[in-house]
């Protein structure tokens, strides 16, 4: 525990947590929808057992480490391709998170039968398996960046430690003013759609700066908020 005797340690622990943080942004966008499916009063505990299934999947992999960083290696070669773990998971992510939401999207055009229908079919271990699934998935570049930064387990899982216990803090406000507003609920499956689109990108190993993404997403909200004052006062 020395380690906590250095500044410099400490800064490494925020700098880590605030990027773990940001790097969840679109992992909560994600559970506050799956969740939504289910009824209000089980809403809370699946977001928090899903949150709490993917902490210690996340500690596990930050636990084997030079394991996660060995998927970076090539599995096999296609045309001259080399295609590695981490790219087919990747690839795999992001063609779920497209089916997902525009499934999801389809759904809010067809209308409350579709709804209801649909509201039937997710169970809450169904709920809470695709929350530890996609944070899988979610977690590999925030595992990765974390291991640019320090060499220090005890720093990283800390880190992680901090940034879910932000989430399950904050992802219940976050689910109910998404699950409120309609047009909300569409803006944040289209960026859910953005964001499978960049997974696959990346699985073809063509790097998208992540702060583009966060750009769009930050414009598009505030758009929308000020669409939203302008509906009220109308």
């Amino acid at each position: 525990m020395e380690v906590f005797l250095h500044a410099e340690s400490w800064i490494a622990l925020a700098t880590l947590t605030f990027l773990e943080i940001v790097l969840g942004i679109d992992n909560i966008i994600f559970i506050s929808l799956v969740s939504g499916r289910l009824p209000e009063h089980r809403q809370p505990f699946a977001r928090n057992l899903g949150l709490a299934l993917a902490l210690f999947v996340r500690i596990g992999m930050l636990l084997g480490i030079s394991w996660i960083i060995g998927f970076q290696d090539a599995l096999f070669t296609v045309t001259g391709f080399a295609v590695s773990g981490k790219d087919l998971i990747m690839f795999g992510g992001g063609a779920f998170l497209l089916a997902k939401s525009t499934s999801e999207i389809h759904g809010k055009i067809e209308g409350a039968h579709h709804e209801k229908t649909a509201m039937g079919k997710n169970s809450l271990s169904s709920v809470v398996m695709q929350i530890v699934t996609l944070d899988i998935v979610f977690s590999f570049d925030s595992i990765l960046t974390a291991v640019g930064m320090t060499n220090q387990l005890i720093l990283m899982i800390t880190a992680v430690v901090i940034s879910i216990v932000v989430m399950m803090f904050f992802s219940g406000a976050i689910s109910r003013f998404v699950n409120k507003h309609l047009t909300l609920q569409v803006l944040a499956l289209a960026f859910l759609i953005l964001i499978g689109f960049m997974l696959i990108v990346e699985g073809l190993h063509i790097h998208v700066p992540k702060a583009y993404i966060y750009f769009a997403v930050a414009f598009s909200l505030a758009v929308e908020l000020v669409n939203m004052r302008v509906r009220k006062g109308k």
